[in-house]
């Protein structure tokens, strides 16, 4: 008696390096899915960096060097034993190399943060949660977390346009955190913790809780994959209010 075959189940055809930009910022789930099964990190590598070297070269454009940097030292607690030359010195030092020291962090700001978040949230998930991966996984999940950028660069870009020269607020730009709430003469600690508290800060660890989940949903069920993504950052906040505590 012939059998009847048993068609073979289609392959389900990977998301394009564009279509994963668009799908982890709105289908993350899915997206992360497809990123864990063939990793990748060149496009979204490349857009950041576009957008970093964007807003480079903006700040460059609406910021007063020499204004910034006489602010910077008048903040700075040993501002009071200086003498006026020594303060004219730093800055116009501080002036002068700080447009190449802005792009320099334009073009290597976002690969070096990819590589030292996907090596720490690698470790992590590998000893807590037991989602054995490699580094190139890692750093996919990484690197397509971070298109957050793709909202906050350009928001950060047209705030230091909209405001008058020279008055955007480089370390705190688009206000999106606690910080934002705070008086000037807050202590630097506070200022520091309530910094923490962003909004793209929080949409970034959900998308690398929701990559790293995709390695091992078995065992990253729940709130698993979320308590070692937030246990990270609060790691890491602590060792920021503690620094800013000890040297205010």
């Amino acid at each position: 008696m012939a059998t009847i075959p048993v068609p073979a189940p289609e392959a389900q055809v990977s998301i394009s390096p564009f279509g994963r930009v668009l799908g982890v910022l709105f289908s993350p789930g899915k997206t992360f899915e497809d990123i864990v099964k063939k990793p990748s990190w060149m496009l979204p590598i490349v857009l950041t960096t576009i957008l970093s070297i964007a807003v480079s070269f903006s700040i460059d454009q609406r910021i007063n060097w020499r204004e910034f940097m006489s602010q910077q030292i008048e903040k700075n607690p040993r501002a009071a034993q200086m003498s006026a030359e020594q303060k004219q010195q730093q800055i116009e030092g501080g002036a002068k190399f700080s447009p190449a020291f802005t792009y320099g962090i334009g073009l290597l700001g976002p690969i070096l943060g990819a590589l030292v978040v996907s090596l720490v949230m690698w470790g992590a998930y590998s000893l807590l949660g037991g989602a054995s991966t490699n580094f190139s996984t890692a750093f996919s999940i990484a690197s397509h977390a971070f298109l957050t950028g793709l909202i906050s660069s350009p928001l950060f870009i047209l705030i230091l346009y909209l405001k008058p020269y020279g008055t955007a607020d480089l370390e705190n730009p688009i206000a999106a955190n606690l910080a934002a709430f705070l008086p000037d003469e807050s202590a630097k600690w506070l200022v520091a913790l309530c910094k923490s508290f962003d909004i793209f800060t929080f949409w970034t660890l959900i998308l690398l809780a929701i990559g790293f989940a995709a390695v091992n949903p078995k065992k990253l069920k729940g709130s698993k994959t979320y308590t070692i993504a937030f246990g990270v950052w609060a790691a890491f906040v602590a060792c920021r209010v503690g620094w800013a505590f000890i040297f205010s």
